[in-house]
């Protein structure tokens, strides 16, 4: 199926202001030749890195009934789904029935779940999501992209090391996600971020580690963009995912080198930018977007 051939359920949330996201999902998405339809789990003025936000939370019947419109009118024919952030226990729940019912309804679609929960050891969701995720949505996983917290989350597994995060992605391709990325994870040095993704090829656990320079700036994003760029590559190239890897990291270190050099260009000497002028800078590295030139590579792990 070619790209122009693929339509996208993306269920996570939204903001009026700036890219997170669905908005920092789908225009990628449809620059790389996927239709898109948006539903939209929360709907806030901007992020919550800002100092005031404002907006609405979609509850679980609004969601059915979204969903419902869909199927009557037989909208509800997509190759891929991907999921984001979903702030409720019984929203999640209804994004478990949908997901079966799509999976049902086409067994070919794609299932890409980012179990997003929150980061550096704090969770930003209510700790009744957990086993929802761990317990239902995990086995329905074709592309499952936690971070480090949330594989540690998953699995019990504490990541110290190498071995510390393929050994939780074991527990997680076990569980039944086809398969496992983990976007990014502490185990680099201070100069490089470390990501690594694994699958099973005739039963033998193969894995993929990923090295990207850090950049002196932190953004908000980043994660849904990552997704959302594996859910494209990962279609283009179905049985390389060392490309697909390569290809994803080239054009988001693109992504934020551009935004870093638009901030700076806007901020004083030694003077920090702010959450605003850190917004991923994504309309303007659309030819990154579409055809990112290599500068990391992906490469295999002897297991």
């Amino acid at each position: 199926m070619a790209s122009s051939e693929c339509r996208v359920l993306s269920i996570q949330s939204h903001v009026v202001s700036g890219y997170v996201g669905n908005k920092s999902a789908v225009f990628p998405l449809q620059v790389l030749g996927f239709e898109v339809d948006a539903i939209n789990s929360v709907q806030f003025s901007n992020h919550t890195w800002y100092k005031h936000v404002k907006g609405q939370i979609l509850n679980s019947q609004e969601l059915r009934d979204l969903f419902e419109g869909l199927k009557l009118n037989n909208l509800h024919q997509y190759s891929h789904v991907l999921t984001g952030y979903i702030g409720s226990e019984s929203f999640l729940y209804e994004v478990v029935e949908i997901v079966k019912e799509l999976q049902k309804n086409k067994p070919d679609i794609i299932y890409v779940c980012d179990p997003v929960m929150g980061d550096n050891g704090k969770m930003y969701v209510p700790k009744e999501l957990l086993p929802i995720y761990r317990d239902q949505l995990i086995g329905l996983a074709d592309i499952l992209t936690p971070n480090q917290y949330e594989a540690e989350l998953l699995t019990g597994v504490t990541i110290r090391t190498e071995a510390d995060a393929l050994e939780a992605m074991r527990v997680l391709l076990n569980k039944g996600a086809k398969r496992v990325i983990l976007s990014s994870t502490d185990i680099g040095d201070a100069e490089n971020l470390v990501a690594l993704a694994s699958y099973r090829n005739d039963g033998k656990m193969e894995a993929i580690r990923l090295e990207m320079p850090l950049l002196p700036a932190t953004f908000v994003g980043t994660g849904d963009l990552f997704t959302a760029l594996i859910l494209a590559w990962s279609h283009r190239h179905p049985n390389d995912l060392e490309l697909a890897l390569t290809k994803v990291a080239s054009s988001m270190q693109h992504i934020l080198k551009r935004t870093i050099k638009w901030a700076q260009e806007r901020t004083p000497d030694g003077v920090k930018p702010t959450v605003g002028q850190l917004e991923l800078k994504l309309i303007q590295s659309i030819a990154e977007i579409q055809h990112p030139e290599t500068v990391v590579t992906a490469t295999r792990l002897q297991l």
